[in-house]
Formats: structure tokens, sequence, C-alpha cells
């Protein structure tokens, strides 16, 4: 996928959807995935972590996966390795999210295209940390 492309995909997901499930989500405050979530939520996303591993990250309740999530979700996004990435994809087809988000390092074209056929928008390895903070006058943040 050209670079344009990608760059409208996460103009889109960033912009448009307000609810993440985080998918890896980690207890421990210094792993990466903990703190997207944190700053996601002080960003004003809603944060659903979704982790068999703890009860609660970042102040908000965790699921053990995304069919157990009570409300809707727009964008998951994956903090888990790239071979593990096709169940959770065709979780997220099967929950309707609108947006499936791999982290940094993660990348699954398979898995992304099934979630392009599905309709979804995809972003593959990049950090939706990263993108937020590349919004102007944010640069020195990241």
């Amino acid at each position: 996928m050209e670079q344009q492309d990608v760059r409208a995909d996460i103009k889109e997901i960033l912009t448009r959807y307000r609810t993440v499930a985080v998918v890896g989500a980690s207890p421990k405050a210094d792993r990466p995935s903990h703190r997207v979530a944190d700053f996601l939520k002080k960003e004003g996303f809603r944060v659903i972590p979704v982790t068999p591993n703890a009860d609660e990250v970042v102040g908000e309740k965790a699921y053990p996966d995304l069919a157990s999530i009570p409300i809707a979700i727009e964008v998951v996004d994956i903090f888990r390795r790239s071979e593990d990435v096709m169940p959770i994809v065709e979780e997220a087809i099967a929950i309707g999210a609108k947006a499936v988000w791999m982290q940094e390092g993660i990348v699954n074209e398979e898995a992304a295209a099934k979630a392009r056929k599905a309709g979804l928008t995809v972003v593959m390895d990049h950090c939706m940390r990263k993108e937020l903070l590349r919004k102007p006058g944010r640069e020195k943040e990241i």
C-alpha cells in the first residue's frame, strides 16, 4: 500500500473513532501496550484493555477477549506477535469493529487482507501514540 494511503487511513482512524480495544494490554507500566493505552485514555479515547492476565489496566476493566466486551468497539489496537494476529483480526471482524491497528513491528499481510476484504480500515507497523503526537507542536513529546 502506498505511503499516502497509509497516512489517509491513520488520519481516518485517529479522527473518526473514539473507542479502542487494546489487545495485549499489560498492567505493567513499563510496557509499550500500557503506555499507549494510558496515553489514548488521556487523549480522550475510550480504552478497553483486552488481556486474560489482568482484571484492570490503566484503571479500566480488562476483558479476556474481544467477544467479551459488552460495548461496540471501533478500533482494535493489537500488541501481539505478527504470527498471532489472524485470530484477533477474525474476532475484530466478528464483533463489527471498524478498524484494525497493528502496532510498530507488527505486520501480517494475510490478516490485513482479510480485514480489508471485510471492510475494515487497516494500519500496520505504526504506533497510535506516535501518530497522535505527530500533530503540529507535539513532535517533541515523541
